[in-house]
């Protein structure tokens, strides 16, 4: 069985279970939201157009928050993090290329800063506590893992992963790493977009619509109706 279809057979499963446990993707998304604080350093920077990369498990879901933030240019899934050129989805799937499925996101700084992406990452994004995995994903491609692209975000994402282990609001030790910044390359068309094309999917209304409810009531400054796509 491929990877695509195992996630499928996982998101069916799930779905009949959290209904049943939580009734609801309501409570799904009350239940994994996290509040963090505001960034003690922020650094803003001065551009118009700047770049991050984020991993945080199954990139249909990063890409589907992030697409929805307002300021976000562009949100592309991809790969990023090992040292195979060219990576293909099946190949990454395997969990030994070093690469994770990541999400490069482009967005204007005057309109959201780095500082406030690291807040929905870890609010809404991510559990930083889960080693190698994320929700059903398991292996080191769903890692949790930030890809600061210059000084500036590597000084905030260490400040801020620092303040949050500081804060001690999850029961298990923070496991995000900060890893340096390598090739991106971006993947398949069939990933992009797919949380907004496919959101009847079973893993997509389990995993991740409750993700971007969530974004909606934790951050309504930063929430946009309309999500960013690829394909436009």
């Amino acid at each position: 069985m491929s990877p695509f279809a195992s996630r499928f057979l996982a998101g069916a499963a799930a779905l009949g279970l959290g209904y049943a446990l939580i009734g609801g993707t309501s409570g799904l998304a009350a239940e994994s939201v996290v509040r963090v604080p505001v960034p003690a350093v922020v650094a803003p920077a001065t551009g118009s157009s700047e770049t991050a990369v984020f991993a945080g498990g199954c990139f249909w879901g990063v890409q589907g928050v992030f697409q929805h933030v307002k300021g976000v240019t562009s949100a592309v899934s991809g790969y990023t993090g090992g040292g195979l050129r060219g990576p293909s989805y099946e190949r990454v799937s395997e969990g030994d290329t070093g690469h994770a499925e990541s999400v490069k996101v482009t967005f204007d700084p005057r309109l959201v800063s780095y500082a406030d992406l690291l807040r929905v990452y870890f609010s809404v994004v991510a559990d930083p506590t889960q080693l190698n995995a994320q929700g059903p994903d398991v292996g080191t491609q769903y890692r949790s893992a930030l890809f600061p692209t210059n000084e500036r975000q590597l000084k905030v994402a260490n400040a801020y992963l620092g303040q949050l282990k500081a804060a001690k609001l999850w029961t298990k030790p923070i496991v995000t790493r900060i890893e340096r910044a390598q090739a991106f390359y971006p993947a398949e068309s069939y990933h992009q977009d797919y949380l907004t094309l496919h959101p009847n999917a079973g893993y997509i209304r389990v995993n991740d619509l409750p993700k971007v409810a969530a974004l909606k009531t934790l951050y309504p400054r930063l929430w946009r109706e309309k999500p960013v796509l690829v394909r436009s």
